[in-house]
């Protein structure tokens, strides 16, 4: 007897995870089941972030729950600190939307913060995912500093899965058939990155109910193109498994896989409380004539092309991606192509914007300010002219650490970057913003001002846009003004 009762339970219906999957063992084909599950390898099935919508449906069936490998938690915060109206707000409206969705907030507003009161609501295991290294670190010391609990990271070689735990996007889009049971509430810090190529398979795979999006540069409609990966179950089936994600759209992406955003606010909602006063200067300079003479005959080749081969007429907003997958085979594209190059290095590294540049450090000489360009060859360049250190891809871990230490100490009062210091990295000592050239992204704007918009007593941050003047970079500029 008691043989045939053991063997009655092996035939027992029962949910368990695989490979970024939910998966019902010991259920008939024949079974009428949610819309989620599809019939594969013989079990139904369904994605990991469809548990929440499943699990009712599982708990009614009186099907066995094998999913959740996650703990109940008891922190308890070893920091005091009180949160403003607008985060309480936020966090309200959090938990109304059953812990689902995305807050923006300005950089420098509390986000993290945010997040750590986010913990101590759900006081459940929680996997925090962020975009560098650099942030796992400040991460990690937060949260320790926060919980006084042993805190779990996984990137690299260090592979430590706790119930607190910080990854990187790559590394959880990686291992995300090992983490996806783990965790019931997922942070994505900087969430723009998530609806990139392949990242979006980590919330995908992951059976967290409980999800918070953070950010202060919410996605727009940018176009991405999914990535494959090796999954566990065969490629045909994982595709027919997770075929409905708009994986086009990165706002409806993130609506369906961590939630729509559930409050916002913008940074002038909140400076002269929360965040420094600020005010934007642009300057405007000429190009040199030897200067202006390439920029001109660079220009010239390269519009020139666009406009016989009518690009943006064909290819509307992909015309340029179209120039560029050209130029790999067509001697015409790839001259077009050069051509954009010789324009972009003439405006981004103009004498003029040196010239100006002399003038803010000589006028500012008192003050911390961050010098951003569009290239690492005029960062370097400025580098060497001024003797201040540069901050780029290439500045190797200990170094950057080295730098900023100095930085936060007054050691340094100038840094010159490119796009490694747009985002995340705590610098509040800083007052002054250059920009030297960038991309036509709003985002990459915000985020530069938010470098400087940290509150430090009542001192006001400066943002000055040098723009070479009667050229592409004034449309630069105008395109990178974030929309209200």
């Amino acid at each position: 007897m008691k043989k045939a009762t053991q063997l009655e339970l092996k035939k027992t219906p029962h949910a368990y995870f695989n490979g970024g999957t939910i998966v019902i063992k010991n259920l008939a084909q024949s079974i009428e089941v949610p819309a989620q599950f599809r019939w594969i390898q013989g079990k139904w099935r369904c994605r990991g972030v469809d548990y929440r919508l499943v699990h009712p449906w599982l708990k009614e069936q009186g099907i066995a729950n094998n999913i959740p490998h996650w703990e109940k938690l008891s922190l308890h915060l070893q920091e005091n600190w009180e949160l403003h109206a607008y985060q309480v707000e936020a966090l309200n409206a959090w938990q109304v939307a059953d812990f689902w969705g995305s807050v923006v907030l300005p950089t420098g507003a509390g986000k993290t913060v945010l997040a750590l009161r986010a913990m101590m609501q759900t006081q459940v295991s929680t996997l925090i995912v962020v975009p560098t290294i650099d942030l796992l670190h400040q991460w990690y010391a937060r949260l320790v500093n926060a919980f006084g609990i042993r805190i779990g990271t996984w990137y690299g070689l260090e592979k430590n899965a706790l119930p607190i735990t910080v990854t990187t996007y790559p590394s959880a889009w990686a291992h995300a058939e090992t983490l996806g049971s783990l965790f019931k509430l997922l942070i994505f810090d900087e969430i723009h990155h998530l609806p990139a190529p392949s990242w979006h398979e980590i919330a995908l795979m992951c059976a967290a109910p409980y999800r918070l999006g953070l950010t202060a540069t919410y996605p727009n409609e940018d176009n991405f193109r999914p990535a494959a990966r090796k999954p566990s179950i065969s490629a045909n089936d994982q595709l027919q498994l997770f075929h409905g994600s708009n994986v086009s759209d990165p706002v409806a992406l993130l609506n369906e896989i961590v939630g729509p955003v559930i409050y916002r606010k913008h940074i002038d909602e909140l400076t002269g409380e929360q965040l420094a006063e600020y005010r934007t200067q642009r300057i405007f300079v000429d190009l040199y004539d030897d200067e202006k003479r390439t920029y001109d005959t660079a220009y010239a080749k390269y519009i020139g092309y666009v406009r016989d081969n009518r690009l943006r007429e064909t290819h509307g907003s992909r015309w340029w991606q179209e120039l560029t997958r050209r130029s790999a085979y067509q001697a015409e594209a790839r001259i077009a192509k050069v051509a954009e190059l010789k324009w972009k290095e003439t405006i981004y590294q103009a004498q003029g914007k040196l010239d100006v540049l002399d003038q803010l450090l000589n006028e500012h000489q008192q003050q911390m300010m961050l010098i951003f360009t569009a290239h690492n060859r005029f960062a370097y360049r400025i580098a060497r002219l001024h003797l201040i250190p540069v901050i780029t891809h290439q500045t190797k871990a200990a170094e950057r650490k080295a730098i900023l230490d100095n930085f936060r100490a007054g050691n340094y009062r100038v840094i010159v970057t490119t796009k490694v210091l747009n985002e995340g990295i705590d610098i509040p000592e800083a007052k002054i913003a250059v920009i030297l050239g960038g991309s036509a992204s709003d985002r990459e704007y915000v985020q530069r001002l938010g470098r400087v918009l940290r509150k430090v007593g009542n001192a006001e941050a400066i943002l000055y846009e040098v723009i070479v003047r009667n050229t592409a970079d004034e449309r630069i500029a105008e395109r990178r003004q974030p929309r209200s």
